[in-house]
């Protein structure tokens, strides 16, 4: 910015005078008394939170990037049949769970829950539908339908949205009505264009967007919840898996299927760390990493074709998550997160 010459003129004529009161009375000049060194504590408290957003970004990484290899497990057990998987995968959930739970000392958040009949109701249901979402989902890398299940994950936060005008009577914004149509059209696209009905990746969307509704009416974390679910589940897996004939599961499979537990709660524990870490915008944009790795294991590594109307129903999707993406980071409005992936 220029000085004009007269403000320049008195400025030197002022200036000598105005450093030696300013030196003499202490306070030379205002604007240097408002700037303030940063306190120790403050330079400790801001390392303190990049390290902290830093192990949440790793968490979440983590968690959704083992969502995302999760086909590559469940193509070892392809031989198995899929509802024999599912109750495996419940019986060690709930017992690597309770281990997890035991450890932290949590079963006092855990016994109110259960005092309540309509979160015993609500979460009974939810066990249902998980339950479900996992067995479509076995079922779907056992039939080499990998990309159709990535496809119903990318769909996922956008019905869960519908859902939620629908039941909640939550509102929309424009944007947000512009990418629900266009994934609904990458859907339609795929039923009349691929040759068949795309019912896996319809139902995987379906059963976890009412999933994620279910869970939005308990006051319950994931980890908690999930153990509640497939608790409840546990009498009738067990029941279904005596009745298996024991040549039926190799003994080389069953600890291949005794390794579910784990897989199941250890990317639990790191979507939790990371929703404690990070803001809720930033697990938003990370949801994407699970369906995107699953694409990418669909077509590197199993190969499955990739022909034109399913490459189009992608596309049309991915615009509609940008549209979507687009509008939360302008309007600042976090992205809907599910609560227990896959």
């Amino acid at each position: 910015m220029q000085v004009p010459p007269w403000l320049g003129r008195r400025a030197k004529r002022l200036s000598a005078p105005v450093v030696a009161a300013g030196c003499r009375s202490g306070r030379f000049w205002r604007v240097t008394e408002s700037v303030k060194e940063p306190s120790p504590r403050a330079g400790v408290n801001g390392e303190a939170s990049h390290r902290r957003a830093r192990s949440g970004l790793a968490y979440g990484i983590g968690a959704y990037g083992m969502w995302g290899v999760f086909p590559l497990y469940f193509h070892l057990l392809s031989e198995v049949p899929p509802w024999v998987v599912l109750c495996h995968r419940i019986f060690w959930s709930v017992l690597f769970l309770g281990i997890v739970v035991s450890i932290r000392h949590e079963w006092g958040s855990i016994l109110p829950i259960l005092r309540s009949r309509r979160n015993v109701l609500l979460l009974s249901c939810g066990g249902v539908l998980i339950a479900l979402n996992w067995l479509i989902f076995i079922y779907a890398v056992g039939s080499r339908q990998v990309l159709q299940s990535s496809l119903g994950y990318f769909i996922n936060p956008l019905l869960s949205v519908a859902l939620g005008v629908i039941f909640l009577r939550e509102r929309l914004r424009g944007w947000q009505w512009v990418a629900v149509l266009i994934a609904g059209t990458a859907v339609a696209n795929l039923a009349l264009h691929g040759g068949t009905f795309p019912w896996v990746a319809i139902s995987l969307a379906a059963t976890f967007g009412f999933y994620g509704l279910v869970r939005k009416t308990v006051d319950i974390n994931s980890l908690h919840g999930l153990l509640i679910e497939t608790a409840i589940l546990l009498p009738l897996a067990l029941g279904m898996l005596a009745v298996v004939p024991a040549s039926a599961v190799p003994r080389a499979t069953l600890g291949i299927l005794s390794l579910s537990g784990v897989l199941t709660a250890v990317p639990l524990l790191m979507f939790g760390a990371a929703l404690r870490r990070l803001r809720l915008s930033t697990v938003g944009f990370l949801q994407y990493i699970g369906p995107t790795l699953q694409f990418l294991v669909a077509v590197l590594i199993f190969r499955e074709p990739l022909d034109h109307s399913k490459l189009g129903s992608f596309a049309l999707c991915w615009l509609a998550i940008a549209v979507y993406t687009t509008d939360s980071l302008l309007t600042r409005h976090p992205q809907a997160v599910a609560d227990e992936p896959e």
